[in-house]
């Protein structure tokens, strides 16, 4: 299993799998040609039919500054070998054309058929959550201390990821005006940030200032500012919402969130590893669902719970997002994807408290409700698999 620098990704917005893959299948094109004189891109699928919307086309022209690039939309296509496939094919002055295929998998990931897939290697040898969970039980470990074992240097990572994660919601709480894309949505965590005190009720300030920082890295996600993918762009806000309110509420040092944030990467690289976190192959469940199962270990880790109720958080959080479609209105990432996050957020807070006194009623096990969701995902209709054909996008009006 891959490390889980795979998991927690630095870049730009709205969509790792939209925006970030693209771009990287991009820029590895015009390496591979620079004496190119015009680059055609034809985008399928879910890149076709949201494309504009996650900002795609600017996406893949950025790596062409200085040559015409035509974006072509082909949302007729059938029988993709994924449901993010494009394809480049190149010009030159004074030989024949090149072309190259790739496919954006999920999490800024791609794929290019006939060459070797440019990724991490294995530095993890189990791959379920059973098998981790009796290695560490065997040699009396915590979850984050087999990242450790495995992953010595990480730390150093991490602490990048939590600052930037930081950031972007000190930059999200501070922007306002209105998102763009044509749907007219004002920015709201800077005005949740600013009630969170007017009702003195402690719940009712937990809910409002977990909600300003998802909302903060939601509208920063949308804005095609800089997030950390946790595990995509698009959920990227339930994580750093959560880690940073409990932080300041209960005092934990960097060190403890470093913790936290490498069991939350595990969950997420098992996601990735056994399933999918593309919202176009498995719908928003495959992203908000592992981002709020990825959330729930992380907390049951600061919180220093064992290993049963650490895989009962998960699983609780992942189970009851099963089905979640991705239906963004106008192929953008702010509706339903920023209010969700925020509601995936809370939702993570509830599953820590069942965890801590449910685990052992548990009936579930993490792999299975991973197995699950991918068998769901599978099966839900293409339009509501970040095609914006179904759902909220398509009666929205």
């Amino acid at each position: 299993m891959k490390s889980i620098q795979d998991v927690y990704k630095i870049g730009r917005g709205p969509s790792s799998s939209h925006t970030m893959g693209p771009e990287r299948a991009a820029m590895i094109f015009a390496a591979d040609n620079p004496d190119l004189t015009s680059v055609k891109v034809v985008l399928y699928g879910s890149l076709a039919k949201t494309g504009v919307g996650h900002h795609t086309d600017k996406a893949v022209q950025s790596a062409f500054p200085k040559i015409p690039v035509e974006v072509v939309f082909d949302e007729t296509t059938r029988d993709l070998p994924h449901e993010n496939t494009l394809d480049f094919i190149g010009s030159f002055a004074d030989k024949p054309s090149v072309t190259m295929r790739a496919m954006s998998i999920g999490g800024g990931d791609i794929v290019i058929p006939g060459r070797e897939r440019e990724e991490m290697p294995d530095v993890y040898p189990e791959s379920s959550f059973s098998e981790i969970a009796s290695f560490c039980k065997k040699n009396n470990l915590r979850i984050s201390d087999y990242v450790y074992l495995y992953e010595p240097n990480i730390r150093k990572y991490l602490y990048t990821v939590w600052y930037a994660m930081k950031d972007c919601i000190e930059k999200g709480i501070a922007a306002s005006g209105e998102l763009e894309g044509g749907l007219h949505v004002e920015r709201k965590a800077q005005f949740l940030y600013q009630q969170r005190h007017i009702d003195e009720t402690e719940i009712t300030r937990e809910n409002r200032t977990v909600c300003a920082y998802a909302f903060a890295v939601g509208e920063q996600n949308a804005s095609g500012e800089t997030i950390v993918t946790a595990p995509t762009c698009g959920a990227a806000s339930v994580l750093p919402s959560v880690m940073k309110y409990m932080q300041e509420k209960k005092g934990f040092h960097d060190e403890k969130i470093l913790d936290a944030l490498a069991v939350g990467g595990l969950i997420g690289q098992l996601v990735k590893t056994n399933a999918s976190v593309s919202g176009a192959e498995c719908g928003c469940q495959a992203e908000i669902g592992t981002a709020c199962s990825m959330t729930a270990a992380a907390l049951a880790e600061l919180f220093e719970m064992g290993i049963d109720q650490i895989e009962y958080a998960a699983e609780v959080a992942m189970e009851h997002h099963l089905g979640l479609t991705c239906d963004p209105i106008h192929g953008l990432v702010q509706i339903p994807c920023i209010e969700r996050g925020a509601v995936a957020a809370m939702r993570a807070i509830n599953a820590l408290n069942l965890a801590n006194f449910l685990s052992s009623t548990r009936k579930i096990s993490f792999d299975l409700v991973v197995e699950t969701m991918y068998e769901t995902g599978k099966d839900l209709k293409l339009s509501y698999r970040e095609t914006s054909e179904g759902g909220l996008a398509k009666l929205y009006q």
